[in-house]
């Protein structure tokens, strides 16, 4: 779960986006961001697919696997 957090945080930055303005786009709360971020909680698959669109990712990236 700490990888998931880490890769959604580091490739919300590469875009440039704040956690606010994630949220924003995935039509959801910020603190949902924040806790993904920081491992409290892991998004959902429907989400992950969502996270991956809006920043344009490979799941597989999100879960650690490559770089």
């Amino acid at each position: 779960m700490i990888i998931l957090g880490r890769r959604i945080r580091e490739a919300r930055e590469e875009k440039g986006l704040v956690q606010s303005q994630l949220a924003e786009i995935l039509h959801i709360d910020q603190t949902n961001i924040s806790r993904w971020e920081s491992g409290i909680f892991e998004p959902s698959a429907e989400m992950i697919l969502k996270i991956c669109k809006a920043l344009d990712c490979d799941p597989n990236y999100l879960f650690g696997f490559g770089e």
